[in-house]
């Protein structure tokens, strides 16, 4: 290119990004070719090779094409999110720069970056020809779901006390060392079982899931037998112990997680769109632990249920109490709160229910999936975010990409446009 038409090349890619809607892009994706753009970002043959890099993008957006699963319906009347009248700018610093959302959308493998404040969508994005329709894969964000469907049977008596034992509810656990768990310990992720979840495809969540696989998830449940800690004292995290809550709910509430949810807080929190659950063939069950695939502008609107501590237009969807409960550091034993629980040689994080907490002078959560899934609240703010992505390893930072870093720094940089830390 010559030095003339350099400048032309630059304006004319301005011009594209000042003409184009929000949720469009005039950039490169991180890693495009990797990921399978010159075949249409293919969806993986079958679900054992979905994590696959060059299919991950279209499987992340197909898995219920891959596996049995169960289906929420959406809400008769969906909660509108309304789109701002102009989008609003957000720069965040990171690695010694001042970078906006277009630049991380560049940097990043985020498949989807939606910003909700104060009930308005006031920035969406998307990567590799991802459309807003398209059911997007959870992953570890699923846990939350599950942390509020067993809210919701406690508040109506289905569940009497989180201080009952699994086995209490779910008797074919009885025996078990996750059977005679209380349940507020395996909200916590605190059964004391000796678990390492790295996903190596080598570790104890490979050996469970196999197991669940060839023999149903209570004879899984089963496999977990040693205690590295008395239950209440350690956080580990576990999502054998999700699956385990899964089970409870469904014999507490007689229904599927997909129905008791669906109907208890999907419809009434104004879903617009179907969400699916991906089931294990072996025994019907869900696959608690992650697995729930949704579309973004859902996700949002789950996000901001959360961020009104359960009510929807003056209507109590989940309580407040139970809310806060999942959310609320100060709520939490001083193991569980940012700055002192220990989880893999960090202290930034802490733990509600099935709830990741973050450090700073006020509340902000948010729900986690590997790969780079999450929906960050903060409630004062009213504001949401919804990320999802295709991360170069699980943890996000593995790889030295530093997914899960620059995505802190981005939020940090939303909250300050609206807020102090």
């Amino acid at each position: 290119m010559s030095s003339t038409s350099r400048p032309v090349a630059r304006w004319q890619s301005a011009l594209c990004c000042a003409i184009l809607s929000i949720g469009s892009a005039c950039y490169a994706a991180s890693d495009e070719d990797l990921l399978g753009k010159s075949a249409g970002y293919p969806v993986a043959p079958n679900l054992a090779q979905a994590f696959q890099e060059r299919y991950r993008v279209g499987s992340f957006s197909a898995m219920d094409s891959l596996s049995p699963h169960c289906t929420l319906e959406p809400a008769a009347q969906p909660l509108a999110l309304p789109k701002a009248a102009s989008e609003h700018a957000f720069q965040y610093r990171f690695e010694g720069k001042t970078l906006t959302l277009d630049d991380y959308m560049q940097r990043q493998r985020a498949t989807a970056v939606l910003v909700l404040k104060d009930g308005e969508i006031v920035a969406e994005r998307s990567n590799y020809e991802r459309k807003p329709e398209q059911r997007m894969l959870s992953n570890s964000m699923a846990k939350t779901i599950v942390a509020l469907g067993i809210g919701k049977a406690l508040e109506e008596g289905q569940i009497r006390s989180l201080d009952d034992h699994a086995a209490d509810y779910e008797p074919r656990l009885a025996g078990s060392l996750y059977g005679d768990t209380r349940l507020i310990n395996l909200l916590h992720m605190a059964s004391g079982a000796q678990f390492v979840e790295d996903y190596s495809g080598r570790d104890d969540l490979a050996r469970f899931n196999q197991a669940a696989r060839k023999q149903g998830s209570v004879a899984a449940a089963h496999t977990i037998t040693q205690r590295a800690a008395p239950e209440g004292s350690v956080f580990n995290y576990a999502g054998s112990e999700t699956l385990t809550l899964g089970l409870v709910l469904r014999a507490a509430t007689g229904q599927t997680l997909c129905r008791y949810i669906g109907d208890k807080i999907w419809q009434p929190m104004g879903a617009e769109s179907h969400a699916t659950w991906l089931i294990n063939p072996v025994d019907q069950t869900e696959m608690a632990a992650g697995n729930f695939n949704a579309t973004v502008r859902d996700y949002a609107r789950l996000g901001w249920l959360m961020a009104n501590d359960g009510q929807r237009e003056g209507h109590s969807v989940i309580s407040r109490e139970h809310l806060l409960n999942m959310t609320e550091a100060s709520r939490q034993a001083e193991a569980f709160r940012p700055g002192h629980m220990q989880n893999k040689g960090s202290t930034y994080m802490g733990y509600g229910l099935q709830t990741w907490l973050l450090p700073g002078s006020t509340r902000r959560f948010v729900l986690l999936g590997i790969y780079g899934q999450s929906i960050l609240v903060d409630p004062a703010l009213k504001l949401v975010v919804v990320h999802m992505a295709v991360a170069k390893d699980a943890s996000g930072d593995a790889s030295g990409a530093h997914m899960g870093a620059e995505r802190n720094a981005l939020w940090h940089g939303i909250v300050a446009r609206y807020g102090r830390w």
